[in-house]
């Protein structure tokens, strides 16, 4: 009888063999290790496939992220906004800001919420410059992800 003793019935414990410095180290996908640094990128990619499209959409713009919107709950009529467009003041350009906790939740998986990132960018900056969808994103509102 060895030493060790399976006592519920369920096999072995533990690696067959120790770890050694020769053997290959399992490779992992380079992923965002959280959702908040996977939806930085989302949002970067958005920006970046932008600017390739339509420079001129962003001239002066800035892009940021908060997780949920500080608003007053009556004006809103039960409704989350995603994202929103302020135009330039005395003091300030144009910004777009990006509602992350309301985007995560209307997304079913990580390439839908790339999809719903680039959208709302898209639609915002079109809100903001009076410029149509079509002339942002000539491509069809990025139906599909080309990461």
């Amino acid at each position: 009888m060895s030493k060790r003793r399976d006592r519920h019935g369920r096999g072995l414990r533990g690696p067959l063999a120790l770890p050694n410095q020769l053997g290959v180290p399992s490779a992992r996908p380079p992923r965002p290790a959280t959702r908040v640094a996977f939806f930085d990128d989302a949002v970067d990619a958005a920006v970046d496939r932008v600017a390739r499209q339509c420079p001129d959409a962003l001239t002066g713009t800035s892009i940021g992220v908060e997780d949920v919107p500080g608003f007053d709950p009556s004006w809103a009529q039960g409704r989350v906004p995603l994202a929103s467009a302020v135009g330039a003041t005395g003091t300030q350009g144009p910004r777009v800001v990006l509602y992350r906790r309301p985007l995560e939740h209307r997304a079913a998986s990580r390439r839908g919420l790339r999809i719903l990132v680039y959208r709302t960018v898209v639609e915002q900056l079109s809100a903001l410059t009076g410029r149509s969808v079509d002339e942002i994103d000539p491509d069809g509102l990025g139906d599909e992800d080309d990461d």
